[in-house]
């Protein structure tokens, strides 16, 4: 029995959820539109202003495990529409900074070049202070991965701690080589 499977979504005002044919879940808010296709086994109804998932009658392992990521999905799905996720990192390191040039995310990171990161569709990248890069947008997942594509330039290193870094996140520092 999936706990977080059996939890109904409540669906604000401003969003509007349609189930269609195949278990293509439809979600559609202020920030934008969002669709899933749900596992053959996953069947979803709404009622009212609730949204809630079912796995039938199935008592398979798999079945069991998709019950929970669908309801999961779709609930980030919501979430996304109505308010938006956002994502925070920040560069450290002498010479280190970001901009943003149009459709490009302009870093230098301490290399020989500057790297210009493509700016995917549906995503908003703001730079303040030129070390502070914050990531917005709708879709949960992608909003995540544009963070780590983004950090995975110049992760944080042990030593002296520069690079880029989610905010907030802790580097275990490490002693350096010591002279005998």
């Amino acid at each position: 029995m999936s706990r977080i499977g059996n939890k109904s979504i409540d669906i604000p005002d401003k969003v509007k959820i349609n189930v269609g044919n195949g278990g293509v879940v439809a979600v559609e808010g202020p920030k934008g539109k969002l669709s899933y296709t749900l596992p053959r086994a996953i069947t979803a109804k709404v009622e009212g202003n609730k949204f809630t998932v079912s796995r039938g009658e199935s008592e398979e392992r798999a079945v069991k495990a998709l019950h929970g990521l669908a309801r999961s999905l779709v609930n980030n799905m919501v979430l996304g529409v109505n308010t938006g996720f956002v994502k925070d990192l920040e560069i450290q390191g002498v010479g280190f900074k970001a901009a943003v040039q149009g459709d490009k995310l302009n870093l230098s990171l301490g290399k020989s070049h500057p790297i210009l990161f493509p700016i995917p569709a549906g995503i908003k990248i703001t730079v303040t202070e030129n070390t502070k890069v914050k990531v917005e947008g709708f879709d949960k997942q992608v909003v995540g991965q544009v963070a780590a594509d983004i950090r995975g330039y110049y992760p944080p290193e042990p030593f002296k701690g520069k690079g880029v870094r989610y905010a907030g996140e802790n580097v275990q520092r490490k002693e350096g080589k010591t002279v005998q």
